[in-house]
């Protein structure tokens, strides 16, 4: 039996006079222990995902279950074993760090002490700051102190919502250390975040992109999917680059990536150094041609473009 299992699950919701489907019969399933992603834009539908799966909100159709407990049936028992961090902060602002862990401990009817050693590694780094109010820490802090809140009662299942939008890249990778070390706890973890680089750091990932799955699998499989030779193009203009890349016709697609933008062309790569001399010819200084490894948001991209097409 999986920690997770969706089955066509599909969720409308209503926009004045018209029908907005958030949820396309979406289904996948995620095995006890693991770190599972989902890995998508604002508005991809991951938190519309998370509330069905945590009993906050029902499906329209489609059958679900966490901890072999079906989430309409069974919504007392998934409450019990799961653990919730939604993507806005939520705690209460007006208390002190160690008011908001004790409040969410007596509901659940357990202690801080009870299972400190769940929440040891996370605690410790904001010990120092239990009289200060939630509301008064900083993004980090708030951060650990609400997976804190979320494991104070030893869930099974724990999910969370876009844990690292909002803080700075420190705060970010501290935050996946401690996610890799509860892991090591057999606590099954899904995590959504639009931060593509994030993905590398699951066992599995969802590309989810406007309700539907792109695709599902390990982050080295995807991105060994990507069937296309890559090159990396930059310029010393790189808007009018991006603009004269598109118009060519040898040119298959092209994005912004960063410093650079990433290319695939349609045939033989003697098209990439077709379209680069002719890029030279409409006045481009400095223009470099890379062949490089795609990444996860290049195959992200591409499922994308695949899916329009179908």
């Amino acid at each position: 039996m999986q920690a997770v299992e969706v089955n066509n699950i599909r969720k409308t919701f209503k926009a004045g006079k018209s029908v907005v489907t958030a949820l396309h019969d979406i289904s996948f399933g995620v095995d006890r222990g693991e770190l599972f992603g989902l890995i998508g834009p604002d508005g991809a539908g991951k938190t519309t995902l998370f509330r069905i799966l945590t009993t906050l909100m029902l499906a329209g159709s489609g059958t679900a279950s966490v901890d072999g407990f079906d989430v309409v049936k069974d919504f007392k028992q998934i409450r019990k074993r799961v653990g919730y961090m939604p993507g806005r902060f939520s705690l209460y602002q007006d208390l002190t760090v160690q008011e908001n862990l004790s409040f969410f401990a007596t509901l659940f009817n357990t202690s801080i002490k009870e299972n400190y050693d769940l929440i040891k590694d996370i605690y410790i780094q904001i010990e120092k700051f239990k009289k200060r109010k939630a509301g008064a820490l900083s993004g980090g802090m708030k951060q650990k102190l609400a997976l804190c809140c979320a494991l104070i009662h030893k869930p099974s299942v724990l999910f969370l919502d876009e844990p690292t939008t909002g803080v700075d890249a420190v705060s970010r990778r501290e935050f996946w250390e401690l996610l890799h070390n509860l892991q090591k706890q057999t606590i099954t973890i899904l995590v959504s975040t639009p931060y593509m680089d994030e993905a590398g750091l699951c066992d599995r990932v969802a590309l989810v992109q406007e309700g539907r799955i792109l695709g599902i699998d390990t982050p080295e499989a995807i991105t060994k999917q990507f069937d296309q030779v890559l090159w990396s193009a930059r310029a010393e203009n790189m808007f009018k680059l991006l603009t004269d890349l598109k118009a060519q016709q040898e040119v298959n697609s092209c994005f912004p990536f960063g410093q650079e933008h990433h290319v695939t062309f349609n045939g033989s790569e003697e098209n990439a150094r077709l379209v680069e001399t002719r890029l030279n010819q409409l006045g481009h200084k400095s223009v470099r041609f890379e062949k490089i490894n795609p990444g996860i948001e290049d195959c992200f991209m591409e499922l994308m473009e695949q899916h329009k097409k179908s």
